[in-house]
C-alpha cells in the first residue's frame, strides 16, 4: 500500500505492482543524470513538455529506487507498462506530480498535458 503523504505512487510493470518514491536522493540523482542545475530547473524541464523515452526511464528508475527497489535503468529500459507509451508518460506524470504538491489531481494532469501534447506546426 503506498503512502501519498510521503510521495509513493503505486504503478504496474511487467505486470507487477511497485511502488514508486521520488525522495530527495532520488530528485538528486534525476538532477545529475539529466544536468539540471536544482529542483526548480527539473520542474521547469517537465513542465515545459520535455519527455524523451531516456527520460522516462531515468525518472521511473529512480522512482523505483526511492522507494528501496533494487532496478537498475537498464532493466527499466526492458519493462512494459500498460498502454504502452502512453502508460509509461502516465506514470512518469504521477510521479512527477507527488513531489511537487500533487498527487492524482491537477498537478499530474498538468503534468500528463503538457508531456503527451501534440507537437506545433507552422
Amino acid at each position: 500500500m503506498v503512502n501519498r503523504q510521503r510521495g509513493e505512487i503505486a504503478a504496474t510493470l511487467d505486470g507487477r505492482s511497485w511502488t514508486l518514491c521520488l525522495t530527495l536522493g532520488a530528485l538528486a540523482e534525476l538532477e545529475a543524470a539529466l544536468d539540471a542545475p536544482d529542483l526548480m530547473a527539473l520542474a521547469r524541464r517537465f513542465e515545459a513538455g520535455e519527455l524523451s523515452a531516456r527520460d522516462a526511464i531515468r525518472v521511473i528508475g529512480a522512482g523505483l529506487r526511492g522507494a528501496g527497489n533494487d532496478v537498475d535503468d537498464a532493466t527499466v529500459a526492458r519493462m512494459t507498462a500498460e498502454g504502452g507509451a502512453a502508460g509509461f508518460v502516465a506514470i512518469v506524470a504521477e510521479l512527477l506530480a507527488a513531489p511537487f504538491g500533487g498527487g492524482a489531481g491537477s498537478r499530474r494532469a498538468g503534468f500528463e498535458a503538457r508531456l503527451c501534447r501534440a507537437p506545433q506546426h507552422g
